[in-house]
């Protein structure tokens, strides 16, 4: 087996989840407009769906700066005190983690009914939009469905090339400058494989004297291809 095969070592990062580091481009702009004009939400609702590593916490976390949201992960719904969530902006991320979850799904019921009763605006997140989301609750399928959607897709070349850069500075690392444009033209085009690509090149880096080079980028996208093959990944 070889190096790039093992598990990189857990390091330490600093997202970066403001405002100015988030790129806009075609492929998610109408989103960004959508959260930017959260007082225009119809019934104050919205969903944000996109692929995994699109970014949707990133701009939970814009719009709660914006709003003074809070923002709690849907798994953490059972239990919660419902009214005290519902006395201010709140987002609640990755719906589809509790969906077939009935205790979890009354919560979220409980905490729409709840914001629109307040007027209190309501953003949730998920990898697809509400009509895919395999939910048990009838009543909480059809008003999420009935919520305005905001989509992120799948980056183009400038935004995966701006993406990388971001995943990298925020690992505080500094390829070599041939290392990104290398990676754009050659991975596939998602954002779950640019948080790989760049986990695994910060693991392997730690023993290559030259740091992130090219070669090195090299050595990672076939290996990673390889797991990709043969189902390892």
């Amino acid at each position: 087996m070889s190096e790039l095969k093992q598990p990189p070592l857990p390091l330490p990062t600093r997202t970066a989840l403001g405002r100015d580091d988030y790129f806009v481009n075609e492929t998610n702009a109408m989103a960004v407009v959508l959260i930017d004009s959260w007082r225009q939400w119809p019934n104050g609702k919205l969903v944000l769906a996109g692929p995994k590593g699109a970014g949707k916490t990133h701009l939970a976390h814009v719009w709660a700066t914006a709003t003074g949201a809070r923002i709690l992960s849907a798994t953490d719904l059972p239990g919660a005190e419902i009214p005290e969530l519902a006395v201010g902006a709140v987002c609640v991320e990755d719906v589809l983690a509790v969906a077939g979850d009935r205790e979890a799904e009354e919560a979220l019921f409980h905490l729409h009914n709840l914001c629109g009763a307040e007027g209190v605006p309501l953003m949730v997140t998920a990898e697809v939009p509400p009509a895919q989301w395999p939910l048990v609750l009838p009543d909480l399928k059809s008003r999420m469905e009935a919520c305005q959607v905001a989509r992120l897709r799948d980056p183009d070349d400038g935004l995966l090339a701006a993406v990388l850069a971001k995943l990298f500075a925020d690992r505080q690392i500094v390829p070599a400058p041939d290392v990104i444009p290398y990676l754009v033209r050659r991975m596939p085009r998602s954002f779950a494989m640019a948080h790989e690509v760049v986990e695994t090149l910060d693991g392997a880096a730690m023993a290559s004297p030259k740091g992130v080079s090219r070669p090195l980028a090299a050595r990672v996208l076939g290996t990673l291809a390889e797991w990709t093959e043969d189902g390892s990944e």
